[in-house]
C-alpha cells in the first residue's frame, strides 16, 4: 500500500491494482455482524422457554438505557450499536456505513477506521445518556446511527468535494451536504420532537468525530496528551525518519534516471488516476492510463 503525507496529518492511500476494496475488511465484519444479530434477535424475539418470552432479556441486556432507568450497565456503550428497531432501520444504517465508511477504510487503515467508528459509537451513547433526557429523550436507544454520523463527518473532512447523490438525483459535494445534514439534525433534537429518534446520540458521534479528526490534525489544545494515547492503539509509521546504531558513517545512495522523458511517470499522474478508479472503477481509464498505471506498479515492486 502507498503511502502519502500531506500538511495536516498521515493518512494511506489504496496502491494501484487490487489495492482498493469495495469490501474492506471492517467494513464487511461490521455488515455481516449487526445483520446476524438482527436475524438472531428477531428469532429469540418470539421465541419462548417454558412461557417465558426472551424478548424483555434481549432489551435488558443490550439495549442502551437511560442512566436513571435503573436498567443502565457499562457494556450497553457497545452492544447497543449492534441492536436495531426494524429492518429498514438495518437497512438504512448498513447502507449509510458501507457508502460512507469504504473509502475512509480504504484510506486509513483497518485498524484506525474500525477505532474511530468504535470510539464515536461510545460517544454517541453518552451524548445520548447525557444530553437527550433534557429534551425528552427517555427511552432506551438502539442502532449503529451515532457511529455511522462519525463516519460521514469524517467523509466530507476528508473528501470535501467528492458529490453525494441526494434521493439519487440530485449532487451536492460533501462539504455542503455533511453540514446542512448536522444541522437539520440538529434542528429535529433542540426541537424535542416525539419521533422516537436518538438525535443526540447521533450529534454526539459526530461532535465525538469532529474532535478526533481535529486531534488528528493537530488542531486542539493538550494535543501531545491526546496524540500519546491514541498511538497506543494506532501505531504512526514514520516517513523520511532514519536511525542508526553508533554507526556514522552513512553516506547517500545516488541515483540515476535513465528513462526518456516521456516515460517519467509524476505523482500528479497517478493521483488523477487513482482519484478516477475511485469514482468510476477501472474499467473507465483510458489504455494510456492503464500503461501508466502497470509502470508505476512495476517500479513499486
Amino acid at each position: 500500500m502507498s503511502y502519502y503525507r500531506n500538511s495536516d496529518s498521515n493518512y494511506y492511500r489504496p496502491s494501484f491494482f487490487g489495492g482498493f476494496q469495495y469490501f474492506p475488511p471492517v467494513i464487511k465484519s461490521l455488515l455481516i455482524s449487526n445483520v446476524a444479530v438482527f436475524v438472531l434477535a428477531s428469532i429469540l424475539t418470539g421465541s419462548t422457554t417454558q412461557g417465558v418470552l426472551f424478548e424483555p432479556y434481549i432489551a435488558k441486556l443490550f439495549f442502551l438505557y437511560p442512566l436513571r432507568s435503573g436498567q443502565f450497565e457499562i457494556w450497553q456503550l457497545f452492544t447497543y450499536m449492534f441492536m436495531h428497531g426494524g429492518f429498514m432501520h438495518l437497512l438504512f444504517n448498513m447502507f449509510a456505513l458501507w457508502m460512507f465508511g469504504m473509502e475512509l477504510e480504504n484510506t486509513w487503515g483497518s485498524r484506525k477506521f474500525l477505532l474511530y467508528y468504535l470510539v464515536c459509537g461510545v460517544g454517541a451513547g453518552i451524548s445520548n445518556l447525557l444530553i437527550g433526557p433534557l429534551f425528552g429523550g427517555a427511552g432506551p436507544t438502539v442502532g449503529a446511527s451515532g457511529a455511522i454520523y462519525g463516519v460521514i463527518i469524517a467523509f466530507g473532512m476528508m473528501f470535501p468535494d467528492r458529490p453525494i447523490f441526494v434521493y439519487f438525483l440530485l449532487p451536492i459535494q460533501a462539504r455542503y451536504f455533511v453540514p446542512l445534514y448536522i444541522l437539520l439534525e440538529l434542528y429535529a433534537g433542540v426541537k424535542g420532537t416525539m419521533d422516537g429518534i436518538a438525535h443526540f446520540a447521533h450529534l454526539g458521534g459526530a461532535a465525538v468525530g469532529l474532535i478526533y479528526l481535529l486531534i488528528e490534525r493537530r488542531r486542539v489544545p493538550f494535543q501531545a496528551l491526546f496524540s500519546k494515547a491514541r498511538d497506543q492503539f494506532v501505531p504512526r509509521e514514520r516517513v523520511g525518519e532514519y536511525y542508526s546504531y553508533q554507526n556514522k558513517n552513512v553516506s547517500d545512495a545516488k541515483y540515476y534516471d535513465v528513462h526518456d522523458d516521456e516515460d517519467r511517470i509524476n505523482q500528479q499522474q497517478i493521483d488523477e488516476i487513482l482519484d478516477k478508479i475511485s469514482q468510476h472503477g477501472y474499467p473507465s481509464l483510458t489504455e494510456k492510463e492503464k500503461k501508466i498505471l502497470f509502470k508505476a506498479s512495476k517500479k513499486l515492486n
